[in-house]
């Protein structure tokens, strides 16, 4: 739904991959809105497509990958009608992406400080030197690595795994990006170091009015962190809408299985509820709904075709068999 305060609007976005056997869908006709300042949680199991749906917003998709339709809004401009410099110019400066392992996405051989004053002269060269510097340093400190003046001269391998994680996202926030795309970037990491990441993260999106898409399979995670929630199953989003709706009583089975499937939902001594069968590959994918093998309440109907949006309010979800509106989540 856009408003005058969207920042991003995804519309129709279709991502395949190109194999001798054929084209296989990974993302599969995604529509998702993200306001200034907002952030969206996008959910789902391994291979739903949530992190090729998080390249394929920033043009990121490599061969024998495509993004062959779809429009991606960024303020105003639709990014897949922009030249590679063009978006180039876009990312690390007003949008930034988080990785999963910062060990991989951080240059090995160059100190911490190097690689961050890059990414600064990359976008800004006429920065001077000390001015930039100044705000490596403070933006060390704002992720909560202690004494920033000296560890900036450290090399990746001489921090943790979360402080090297703090450092990925002191890259990410340098430019005060408008929009921010993590994907799982605290799935390694303890639950204590999680939570201190979450909690920086949402501050400093509050403080700076970035909006944020946060990648997960964690539901708790987006419980804690988003404003809303993108259920992603099969390539697709599934359900959408504010995460105290859908986390309440959501529409969709496969939602209310993934509620189900989290620890601390069933009652003591018994066996913790999951969801049935596999997801499916991009080779496997059924016609119709695809969650249809999987789901307890399918129809005749879930066979023949792609269930269409139901919109209610301000969350929408695609299912021919909802979950009724006022029965309880678990």
């Amino acid at each position: 739904m856009t408003t005058n305060n969207t920042l991003l609007e995804v519309r129709g976005l279709r991502t395949a991959f190109h194999t001798e056997a054929g084209a296989w869908l990974a993302v599969d006709g995604v529509d998702l809105s993200v306001e200034r300042g907002e952030i969206v949680g996008l959910v789902g199991e391994s291979g739903s497509g949530k992190s090729v749906t998080g390249f394929s917003l920033l043009g990121l998709i490599d061969p024998p990958g495509e993004v062959v339709a779809g429009e991606v809004i960024f303020d105003g401009t639709d990014l897949r009608t922009l030249s590679e410099e063009q978006l180039r110019q876009l990312r690390g400066n007003r949008i930034a992406m988080i990785f999963q392992d910062p060990l991989m996405t951080l240059n090995p051989v160059l100190r911490v400080k190097e690689q961050m004053m890059e990414a600064i002269h990359t976008h800004y060269p006429k920065t001077p030197k000390r001015e930039a510097e100044q705000r490596c340093l403070e933006a060390l400190a704002m992720v909560g690595i202690p004494a920033p003046e000296s560890r900036i001269d450290n090399y990746p391998h001489e921090f943790s795994g979360g402080m090297r994680q703090r450092v990925a996202i002191a890259i990410a926030m340098l430019n005060q990006p408008e929009l921010i795309i993590a994907d799982e970037p605290t799935t390694a990491l303890d639950v204590t170091i999680q939570g201190q990441i979450l909690y920086q993260m949402q501050t400093l999106c509050r403080k700076n009015n970035t909006a944020m898409i946060w990648i997960t399979h964690d539901l708790g995670v987006v419980a804690e962190l988003a404003d809303k929630v993108a259920v992603m199953y099969a390539g697709r989003i599934v359900e959408y809408g504010p995460v105290s709706e859908i986390l309440a009583a959501p529409r969709h089975p496969y939602t209310k299985g993934l509620l189900q499937s989290m620890p601390g939902t069933a009652k003591p001594g018994s066996r913790l509820a999951q969801i049935d069968g596999m997801a499916p590959t991009l080779t496997s994918r059924e016609v119709g709904c695809t969650f249809r093998p999987r789901c307890l309440h399918a129809l005749d109907q879930c066979a023949q075709s792609v269930p269409p949006q139901t919109i209610e309010g301000a969350r929408y979800f695609r299912c021919f068999a909802p979950i009724p509106a006022l029965q309880e989540a678990v």
